[in-house]
């Protein structure tokens, strides 16, 4: 097994879930290794996301990857930056409305010919990765709402939860 956490509202929670997860281990015969482990960390980077109190997040690193790529030559190069910034899809909203100019590079048969339109949708993806937001995780107690939009291309959607006059994003889909 690699990489899950364990987590809690509270301190003592954490501590007792900890405890719980180290049974469960035992009791498996499954060992640790102690220099991969991190106890009772506020924050941490777990498969290119930043996990916190706050929420969840990408890894400013994985972004800075996405930032410094140049505009793509071929169908290769599109390919290989749509499945870069894909990975972060959840926190763009209009993921597949911005990105239709890129995937229509990547159809049977296109000859490849990068558009003013293709560089602007390029650079909307990336500006978009450096504004996105704090994704929020459920609050059971709370009602969800889902918000849709649909158009000739696209549909996309919104997860969210709201907290007094306040609403938080939990999920962008689309």
């Amino acid at each position: 097994m690699d990489d899950f956490t364990v987590y809690g509202a509270t301190f003592k929670e954490a501590l007792k879930n900890v405890a719980k997860v180290l049974q469960q281990c035992e009791g498996h015969n499954l060992s640790l290794n102690s220099k991969k482990c991190f106890i009772m960390m506020q924050e941490g980077i777990m498969l290119g996301y930043c996990i916190s109190q706050s929420g969840i997040q990408f890894d400013p690193a994985q972004i800075e990857v996405i930032l410094d790529l140049p505009a793509p030559t071929k169908q290769k190069d599109v390919r290989g930056f749509l499945g870069h910034v894909g990975y972060y899809r959840r926190f763009i909203k209009d993921f597949s409305k911005m990105a239709v100019p890129l995937y229509s590079l990547l159809t049977k048969d296109t000859e490849f010919e990068w558009t003013p339109t293709c560089g602007d949708a390029f650079y909307k993806l990336k500006g978009s990765l450096t504004q996105a937001p704090v994704l929020k995780g459920p609050d059971w107690s709370l009602s969800f709402h889902i918000h849709i939009e649909v158009s000739d291309f696209a549909i996309g959607a919104v997860l969210g939860k709201k907290k007094g006059v306040l609403q938080n994003a939990i999920y962008y889909i689309s």
